[in-house]
């Protein structure tokens, strides 16, 4: 049922995928759920709902990344870094996460998937020193959105974009954010399936 949630919501996101990234989304979610029994990785139990809540939630941000360079702040379980990953073979993607527990889980997902363009960096981001800036850093639940944007900016390339991946319009951390990022603009995704509202923050450097 996995597959079929998932091979039928990517259209409607607008993504194309292939049969064998669908097939490596489905095995995402089977490890998630292995793991999750030790590692309390997510508090959604059933598969099916992971395949809307967590697969096709993090997907839906696809059509919005600037490629090629993509950092994931806070990645927990992976997302949405491991299945942007999956679905864009051809992007590179670093995956954040201060905890030891969960930077095991992501390496043993990208082994086993044998994602050559994913990678792990287990540190806070504060300390995190990336060789080149990237031009995408995105953040699903990683912090309101004000501190995610103000330590985002300082890893994003000079015409980079900023997505903060939210659940209602959040005004009042819209007006809260630091003078130098800037709100390019707010899309409202629509997830199959998942009945709950979605909003995807895009913001830049703001200009000087």
């Amino acid at each position: 049922m996995n597959r079929e949630i998932i091979a039928r919501g990517l259209p409607q996101l607008g993504v194309a995928a292939s049969a064998e990234a669908v097939a490596a989304l489905v095995q995402y979610i089977d490890l998630i759920v292995k793991w999750n029994k030790v590692y309390n990785l997510t508090a959604i139990q059933d598969p099916e709902r992971m395949a809307t809540d967590h697969i096709l939630d993090s997907l839906a941000i696809v059509p919005h990344i600037r490629p090629d360079r993509i950092l994931d702040i806070g990645s927990g379980a992976g997302l949405p870094g491991i299945p942007v990953a999956i679905a864009r073979p051809h992007w590179r993607v670093t995956m954040l996460d201060a905890s030891q527990k969960r930077c095991a889980f992501l390496r043993q997902v990208v082994i086993e998937l044998g994602l050559h363009n994913a990678e792990v960096a287990c540190a806070r981001i504060e300390n995190h020193r990336p060789a080149r800036p990237f031009d995408t850093v995105v953040s699903r639940a990683f912090a309101e959105t004000p501190l995610f944007a103000r330590v985002a900016v300082s890893c994003l390339a000079p015409d980079g974009l900023m997505l903060a991946m939210k659940g209602t319009y959040p005004h009042d951390e819209l007006s809260h954010l630091p003078p130098e990022v800037s709100v390019q603009e707010v899309v409202k995704t629509d997830v199959p399936g998942l009945g709950a509202q979605r909003h995807l923050v895009i913001m830049t450097k703001a200009s000087k």
